[in-house]
Parts: structure tokens; sequence; C-alpha cells
């Protein structure tokens, strides 16, 4: 316990699932932790309280990711409620499925805005900081989806596939500033979300996995205190799978 004891960290898209989960394995871990919320106010207020009983800094903002102004404003609120950024997780993401011959410009822009120009958006806003402090890491929550493509997700699949490109370039830009950026590339994880689905259709999902199970959102969130720790600090420009052997 205590990785990141004196850590600040920012967790995007955290009033619930992987971004929920992550959160509170940073804070159990010692980071001071801010994350933002956009429609679940009552789940980001629970949770601020949630996160402040493990002893630490927490703080909730109601922030969309995918403005660039927005996020500008959020980087800055949060250097200024933490005295720092040293963790970024990008996590905010959304699904507007559809085969490509019925998908709307609408939801193809919507996808692109909130899964992939929020992780531009918050990371040239935060670099600065980083840069000033000659440390960071950045930590983009990509997909499996993003690597293999999945028929009806051509936005989805487009947005995270972009988010590992990013992550490449942007790890080749800062490294020499001592700023690591990798990506976390889950696969099926079992959430909320999933919680509702046809049980029948979950455990067909199961079965094709080699560990004939679901991840958890906390073992995602396992993988982030790593990256965003010490014991990574000569990862960058690298995608880290937790999909248990999905695409090996």
């Amino acid at each position: 316990m205590g990785l990141l004891t004196g850590k600040r960290a920012l967790v995007t898209g955290a009033s619930k699932g992987i971004g929920r989960a992550i959160a509170l394995r940073f804070a159990q871990e010692g980071a001071d932790v801010a994350f933002t919320f956009l429609s679940s106010v009552e789940k980001g207020e629970a949770l601020e309280k949630e996160l402040a009983a493990f002893g630490i800094k927490a703080k909730g903002f109601r922030s969309d990711a995918s403005d660039f102004k927005a996020a500008e404003q959020l980087i800055g609120d949060v250097v200024a409620e933490l005295g720092g950024l040293d963790i970024l997780v990008n996590n905010a993401g959304i699904t507007r499925d559809n085969l490509l011959m019925r998908m709307t410009e609408e939801h193809w822009d919507e996808v692109i805005n909130v899964n992939l120009k929020s992780c531009f958006n918050t990371v040239k806003a935060a670099t600065r900081t980083m840069m000033k402090a000659k440390a960071g890491s950045i930590i983009n929550i990509t997909s499996v989806v993003g690597i293999k493509g999945n028929a009806g997700q051509s936005n989805y699949a487009a947005s995270k596939a972009g988010i590992i490109g990013f992550t490449k370039s942007v790890a080749l830009e800062l490294g020499s500033r001592n700023i690591r950026c990798n990506a976390i590339a889950p696969g099926f994880i079992e959430t909320e979300m999933t919680a509702v689905l046809d049980e029948k259709t979950v455990q067909g999902w199961r079965d094709g996995i080699p560990m004939k199970r679901g991840g958890k959102p906390e073992e995602v969130a396992d993988a982030c205190v790593f990256l965003g720790s010490d014991m990574s600090s000569y990862i960058s420009g690298q995608t880290l799978q937790v999909n248990g052997a999905m695409l090996t």
C-alpha cells in the first residue's frame, strides 16, 4: 500500500464503472484525487465523500472534457486544488453503436469528441504543469476494440485506435521531460452497464475469453496504479492490454 503517496491525480469520467474503480484505488494507495463527472451528479458527490474517507484530498468537478475551454479550466482548477498534477487518467468515454450504413454524422462526431478529442484537450492543458515539474504520468484508457475493431462500432473503434496513436506520439514528444504516456486497453469488463444485459449473452462472451470470465474494474485500476507509480518509471509509449488473453 502507499504506492501513490504524495501523488496528485485526475481521473476523468469517474462517477461509475472503471473510472470509479481507478479513483478509489488511487485513494487507497495514498494519492490525492480529483475526478470529473457530467450527468451523474449524485454519484459524483457520493464518490467525493468515499474518497475523502481514505484521508486524502478529494475533489469532484462537473466538467465536459470534450470541450476545449472547459478542459483548460478543469486542469487549472485541479492544479489549484491539489497543488499540482502528477497523474492524468483519461477515462471519459461513450458509445453510440450502430452499423456504418445507419450511423449518423452526429453519433460519429459525438463519440470522436468525447473519447478522442477529450484526450487531446486534457493532455494539452496539463502539459505545461508537468513540463515545469519535469515529471508526470499520462494514462489513456483505450479498448480492445481499438486494436481489433468491431462490427457496429466503427466510431468507437476509430476513437479508441486514435487514442493509441496519440499516446505513442505524446510519449515521443514529452519523454525528454520525464513525462510518460501509456494506454490501457481493457477487454470485456463487467460493470453496471453489463449487469443489465441478458445473462445468456454475457456468458457467451465469457466463454469466448481464454480465462473464461469477464474482467473486474478493479483489475483495470490495478494496471493504472502500476503505470501511475514509480514502478513503471521506464515504461512509456505502450498499450497494456487487460483482457484475459482475449487477443493473444
